[in-house]
């Protein structure tokens, strides 16, 4: 077993809680045996901690089998009210705070990177509120207090589907991410109040004009939880070289998305594959950002994930595989968990 062990930019965990609210403790405490993550198998695949994403699905689900067969060009659900959105949004982060109470003390919420730092010395997982489309926020920003003093650090302004701050990238292979429109006004609103709140402005799922209004309104170093490089695989939601260099610029963070989709250079989601795109993806990302500015941001419980890693308890065989692509100790660790928390540290004001 490596003892490395990985601090995560982004899973869908609570959207399992939220779909099975009956069997949500033997869910998290026990597992079912299915998904990607419970507390057991966290314990057990080295899972230090991470992003938990707060995401309210829309009535109708995008992609599917529609990306078993590129070219693709998945339509986007409608932009979602906030009104419909509230009460779900409200129900996931509840559900959070119910994971550290009953976790008896294996779990924690944390606010601050020394906080994570903590539980990660101590052994406890550090969970950290996260919401992937900011459709709960109204457009006066009260909300984003409220969600801010229940412990939200992170926040993407969209998850692809339009909302009253901006618009996301089509699940489209292949095509670049200039596909609409930037940040509305209440979304530029939305970053100044973020970096008063010194809450990180996730750019996973923003388009290409979203993107650069953000880069140029924000004091905060930039960051994608959970995206890839598109000179490997050309989905619109992977990350042009132009991107990446914005984001090394700013001293921000990557993480690379496991969903096969857009590791596979055929932009097919099927598991099977070895680990060349993985490696292709990190090797791009390392030589675009630096290697201080790259982590994981796998995805777990939101997307089919390599067949290889399988599920948390696959992450020690992906830090073997990149150790036997020739990546040392050193670079492991920062991949793992020390960029997440460096770049923490700078985004919070540490």
């Amino acid at each position: 077993m490596n003892a490395i062990p990985v601090f995560d930019g982004h899973n869908d965990f609570l959207l399992r809680l939220q779909r099975a609210p009956k069997r949500r403790e033997k869910i998290w405490l026990e597992g079912e045996g299915i998904g990607h993550l419970d507390l057991p198998r966290m314990l057990n695949g080295g899972f230090a901690g991470g992003l938990f994403a707060i995401y309210v699905p829309s009535p109708e689900a995008a992609g599917g089998r529609r990306m078993d067969e590129p070219p693709y060009d998945v339509p986007l659900p409608p932009e979602m009210s906030h009104a419909e959105a509230l009460p779900y949004a409200m129900s996931m982060a509840g559900h959070l705070l119910w994971m550290q109470r009953v976790s008896g003390g294996a779990f924690r919420i944390t606010r601050t990177a020394a906080q994570i730092e903590n539980a990660m010395r101590d052994g406890a997982i550090a969970g950290v509120m996260h919401m992937e489309g900011a459709e709960a926020i109204d457009t006066d920003l009260d909300m984003l207090h409220v969600f801010h003093a229940m412990g939200l650090r992170s926040l993407g302004p969209v998850w692809s589907r339009p909302t009253a701050f901006g618009h996301g990238v089509p699940f489209r292979f292949p095509s670049g991410p200039d596909t609409g429109p930037g940040l509305t006004p209440a979304g530029r609103r939305l970053v100044h109040e973020c970096n008063k709140l010194k809450i990180v402005i996730d750019l996973s799922h923003l388009n290409e004009a979203g993107f650069d209004d953000v880069a140029r309104l924000s004091d905060a170093p930039l960051v994608a939880s959970h995206s890839n490089a598109h000179a490997v695989t050309p989905s619109a939601r992977n990350l042009t070289d132009r991107q990446l260099d914005v984001i090394r610029e700013s001293c921000g963070m990557v993480g690379l998305n496991f969903a096969t989709s857009f590791l596979r250079e055929d932009g097919r989601r099927a598991p099977e594959m070895g680990w060349e795109p993985v490696l292709r993806h990190l090797d791009h990302l390392i030589a675009r950002l630096g290697e201080d500015h790259v982590g994981f941001g796998s995805d777990f419980d939101g997307s089919t994930v390599p067949e290889g890693i399988g599920d948390v308890t696959g992450l020690p065989v992906l830090l073997d595989a990149l150790r036997a692509h020739g990546y040392d100790d050193v670079l492991l660790e920062k991949l793992a968990w020390r960029n997440w928390v460096g770049v923490l540290h700078r985004s919070w004001g540490e």
